[in-house]
C-alpha cells in the first residue's frame, strides 16, 4: 500500500525546504509529523481532505475573486500539512516583529509631528511627504494614547540559507487572521491525535486579545469601552473575516450607514437607539473613511468621524496616515527607522531593495529586469508587480516604461528563493511549494503575537506568489515546545 510521503524528495537546488535538510533527512521538530503521516494511505488523507472541505463550507469560509465571470466567492484554498515552527525560531521571529512594530510607531508619531528624522536626512522628505498615503492633515495630532498601529501582518520569508526576513509590512487594514483560526479549527477536526503528539501552541484566543487590545486604547476615561468592526460590506474581499472577527469578539458589525457623528461623537444606530462607540476596528482604507475630509463620493464611510477622531473622542484602529510606513519605498528604511529610534541593529532583516529614485539604481534595475522582482510601491495583493526570470521581453519594456515615467512608485529586489514545504495536490501528488509567514502583531498597553500567523503558500506548480487572490492558498502554522 503507497503510503503519505513516500517518494518526497526535495530537489537539490537553492531553495531551503522547511521540512528535509539538504542530506534528506527530517529536521527534527518534523520527525513526529512525518511519523504520523507515515501511516497514513492516500485514502486516508482523502478523507480527511473531504471533511476539512465540508468543515469549510458549513462555515462559509470564503473569499472574493473580483473579475470572474464564473462567481467570485471562492472556499479558502487549505493545504492539509501544517508548518511546523520550533519554539527557539519563534522567539527570533516574536522579538524581531516587537522591535519592528514599536520603532514604526516611534516613527509615524515623529512623521506627523516634529519630523526630525526627515530634517536628520535620514530619509529623503519627498518620500515621504510626497506619498500618497502621508496625511497632512494629521500633521499635529496624536491618536488616543499616542498609538498608531494596533493590529499589523508582516510578511516573512526565508531565503536560500534558511534566513529570516521581513518582506513587507502591512499596517493599514491587514487581513487573514481569520483564515489562520479557521485553519486551527479544520486540523483539530482532521487530525487530533496530532495534536496530542505535539505541544502546539494555542492561536484560539487571539479574537480575545484583539478586542482587549482594542479596548486598551479607547479615548481616556471611557470605562467599558464600546468596540464595533467597520466593513464596507458584503461585497468586500475580506468581508467573511470582518464578520467572523465581529462575532468572536462579540462585538457589532456595522457599516458606514450604520453610524452617525454627533456633537464630534459617535453613535451607532441600534433597535434600542443611539449607542456610543469608543473604538472602531476599521477595514476601509482611509480614502474612503470619511466623504467630508476624502473622498466626497464615498459611500462606505461616516461623515464628520474624522472631525470626531481629531477631537479624541474615538480610536481608530488602525490611524488614519498609517499608510506611509507600509508604504513599500519606506519599507527599504526600516533598518535605519529602526537604529535611529531604537539605537538598536535590526534583529529581522529587509529583503535588499533598490529605489528608481536613485540614478544608480534606477540604471541596475533597467539593466536587470530579467532577474528582479519588480513591485508598485501601494499595491497589495500580488497585484502591479514583475517577476522578471517568469516575464516576457514585452512585459519587462512595459514596466521599464512606468519605471522611468515614475519612479517613485516602484521598487525593485532580486528574486528571492523562498523556501518550499510539502504540500498536497489532487489528495496524493506531493512536492515542494513556496511559502511565506504572516504572524498578527496586537499593539495596545503591551504587544502581543499569537504563537502561529497564516502560512500563505503559492498551490500552483514553482510560482511564487502566495497570495490568494493569484491562486496561493494557506496552511496551519504550529509552533511547538519540544
Amino acid at each position: 500500500m503507497k503510503r503519505f510521503f513516500d517518494g518526497y524528495h526535495p530537489e537539490a537546488s537553492r531553495f531551503f525546504d522547511e521540512v528535509m535538510t539538504g542530506e534528506g533527512s527530517p529536521r527534527p521538530h518534523y520527525d513526529k509529523l512525518l511519523s504520523r503521516f507515515g501511516q497514513f494511505s492516500v485514502d486516508d488523507i482523502k478523507a480527511r481532505r473531504e471533511m476539512v472541505n465540508i468543515y469549510f463550507r458549513n462555515q462559509g469560509i470564503t473569499f472574493t475573486v473580483y473579475g470572474l465571470e464564473e462567481g467570485i466567492e471562492r472556499l479558502f484554498p487549505f493545504d492539509l500539512i501544517p508548518r511546523v515552527v520550533p519554539s527557539e525560531e519563534w522567539a527570533l521571529i516574536e522579538k524581531g516583529l516587537t522591535q519592528r512594530i514599536t520603532a514604526l510607531n516611534l516613527f509615524l508619531h515623529d512623521i506627523y509631528h516634529t519630523q526630525k528624522i526627515l530634517r536628520d536626512k535620514v530619509i529623503p522628505p519627498e518620500l515621504v511627504l510626497g506619498s500618497p498615503h502621508f496625511r497632512r492633515e494629521f500633521v499635529g495630532i496624536t491618536p488616543p494614547r499616542g498609538i498608531y498601529i494596533h493590529i499589523t501582518g508582516s510578511d516573512i520569508i526565508r531565503d536560500g540559507e534558511g534566513n529570516h526576513l521581513v518582506l513587507e509590512d502591512n499596517l493599514r487594514t491587514p487581513s487573514g487572521v481569520s483564515y489562520m483560526l479557521q485553519n486551527r479549527q479544520a486540523m483539530k477536526r482532521a487530525f487530533p491525535v496530532l495534536f496530542e503528539k505535539y505541544k502546539v501552541r494555542p492561536v484560539e484566543n487571539y479574537p480575545q486579545e484583539l478586542l482587549r487590545t482594542l479596548q486598551e486604547v479607547a479615548p481616556h476615561g471611557r470605562g467599558n469601552p464600546n468596540v464595533v468592526v467597520l466593513t464596507p460590506g458584503i461585497y468586500n474581499s475580506a468581508y467573511f473575516e470582518h464578520s467572523f472577527l465581529a462575532r468572536q469578539m462579540g462585538v457589532e458589525l456595522t457599516e458606514g450607514r450604520d453610524l452617525v457623528v454627533n456633537d464630534n461623537m459617535v453613535y451607532a444606530r441600534t433597535t434600542r437607539g443611539l449607542e456610543r462607540v469608543d473604538v472602531i476596528y476599521r477595514r476601509i482604507d482611509d480614502d474612503y473613511i470619511d466623504p467630508l475630509m476624502f473622498r466626497p463620493d464615498s459611500k462606505l464611510g461616516v461623515a464628520g468621524l474624522i472631525n470626531a477622531y481629531r477631537k479624541g473622542n474615538v480610536t481608530l484602529a488602525n490611524a488614519i496616515g498609517t499608510g506611509i510606513a507600509d508604504d513599500k519605498v519606506i519599507y527599504s528604511f526600516v533598518p535605519k527607522i529602526i537604529r535611529y529610534y531604537l539605537g538598536e541593529d535590526p534583529i529581522l532583516q529587509n529583503v535588499p531593495t533598490w529605489l528608481p529614485g536613485n540614478p544608480s539604481d534606477l540604471k541596475y534595475i533597467l539593466e536587470h529586469l530579467d532577474t528582479l522582482v519588480v513591485k508598485a510601491a501601494n499595491e497589495s495583493g500580488g497585484y502591479g508587480m514583475l517577476i522578471g526570470p517568469e516575464s516576457t521581453t514585452e512585459e519587462q519594456e512595459r514596466f521599464a516604461e512606468l519605471i522611468v515615467k515614475n519612479p517613485r512608485n516602484y521598487i525593485a529586489q532580486p528574486t528571492i528563493s523562498l523556501s518550499r514545504h510539502p504540500s498536497l495536490f489532487n489528495d496524493s501528488e506531493l512536492y515542494g511549494c513556496h511559502i511565506d509567514l504572516r504572524p498578527y502583531v496586537l499593539n495596545g498597553k503591551t504587544t502581543t503575537i499569537v504563537p502561529g500567523g497564516l502560512t500563505r503558500v503559492a498551490l500552483k506548480r514553482g510560482s511564487l506568489v502566495v497570495n490568494s487572490s493569484q491562486g496561493g492558498g494557506s496552511k496551519d502554522t504550529w509552533v511547538v515546545d519540544e
